[in-house]
């Protein structure tokens, strides 16, 4: 089995805990021989862990040619500086979410990789979180009928004071838990080709920097369900993840748990609108028009933990596929280009969070 080199930037929160995590138990695959990251620490300890090179900066592995991928899990705000110059020297590369807080910004990097030859990827690993994808089995049944709205919270109760409560540094709500939920909602729209309507509004709450802990996001087109989108730092009491209103039942759930009730209309009473007609108890007592559905209810039981483990295994099982066999990764880059354009707008909306980003073209 053909091994692919990886170089890892960054040791945080996603470099080490959610790829580094992955790579280590998926080394038939691929080797991790560089990382990068400037605290001696976490040198030190990749060094350990993987056996591998490591350095302080990243420009320090620019000259090298036995590197299949490199996989950017830097600070947001160093994103698309990085990326763009990995691509001019020839580097394919992984970037964490989110990507680059500009479609223009998108726009450039991905001009640059197509000028190199190199492959652009994004890390959304929960399309493929297993909760999502028996939602989106669920509404391919047609058991709940059309679906006239999906509703998808991202919701809990903290205060916050790192670096992603900074706007300067594409930090907030939407930007960083964002585009977990706004990735499954528009491939559940999926309409790349178009751009919904969007309406948002903003807050912030419990967090200690200029960036917002609340976002209510709403996105429609013609023909397609609306989304109500909530991520939310002040909600204490969370009800679920997803839940769904069609016209023949709902869902709702939540990452590990979902129930589903529909009825079939084909042994649904018949019904007809009598115009003039009034509904009466028999008692002759003024009533509402009423009948018994017989329900179906069912369920379903995951690991919480899938979105963080299961949902990456495939998300890189298709990095394997696409430098082996040369099969296209199912999140391709003009997707998440949609997604930037989305939060662009809901940001555009809220003055008060709609930050200039300055880079170089």
């Amino acid at each position: 089995m053909k091994q692919l080199n990886l170089a890892i930037l960054g040791q945080g929160r996603s470099g080490r805990d959610i790829h580094g995590l992955h790579l280590k138990s998926d080394t038939e695959r691929f080797k991790v021989v560089a990382v990068v990251d400037p605290i001696p620490e976490r040198r030190e300890r990749a060094a350990r862990e993987f056996g591998c090179d490591v350095f302080a900066d990243y420009r320090d592995i620019l000259g090298r040619k036995d590197i299949d991928l490199v996989v950017n899990a830097t600070p947001s705000f160093l994103h698309y500086d990085i990326t763009k110059d990995l691509f001019e020297h020839g580097f394919n590369v992984l970037t964490e979410k989110p990507f680059v807080p500009t479609v223009e910004q998108f726009d450039i990097l991905k001009s640059a990789a197509e000028k190199h030859g190199c492959k652009m990827l994004i890390f959304q690993q929960s399309r493929f979180a297993a909760y999502f994808l028996k939602v989106k089995e669920i509404i391919a049944s047609g058991v709940l009928g059309r679906i006239a709205q999906v509703s998808i919270q991202f919701n809990g109760y903290a205060r916050r004071w790192d670096w992603q409560c900074l706007l300067e540094n594409n930090g907030g709500a939407l930007a960083n838990t964002g585009p977990h939920p706004l990735d499954q909602a528009l491939n559940i729209l999926d309409m790349y080709d178009k751009m919904p309507d969007v309406f948002c509004r903003m807050d912030s709450l419990n967090v200690f920097g200029d960036a917002e802990d609340y976002c209510k996001l709403i996105l429609s087109y013609p023909g397609k369900p609306v989304i109500d989108l909530e991520i939310s730092s002040a909600d204490a009491y969370p009800l679920y993840t997803y839940k769904l209103e069609g016209s023949c039942g709902s869902l709702k759930g939540n990452m590990s748990h979902i129930d589903w009730k529909y009825f079939k209309p084909s042994e649904a009473p018949e019904q007809h609108n009598v115009v003039g007609a009034y509904y009466t108890t028999p008692e002759k007592l003024p009533a509402y028009c009423g009948e018994t559905l017989k329900w179906y209810e069912e369920s379903w039981d995951g690991d919480p933990q899938a979105p963080f483990i299961a949902a990456v295994r495939i998300y890189y099982d298709q990095i394997y596929r696409l430098f082996t066999e040369g099969v296209p990764h199912e999140v391709r880059p003009e997707q998440v280009r949609q997604q930037i354009a989305v939060t662009r707008e809901a940001h555009r909306q809220n003055p008060g969070f709609d930050h200039v980003f300055k880079f170089k073209k």
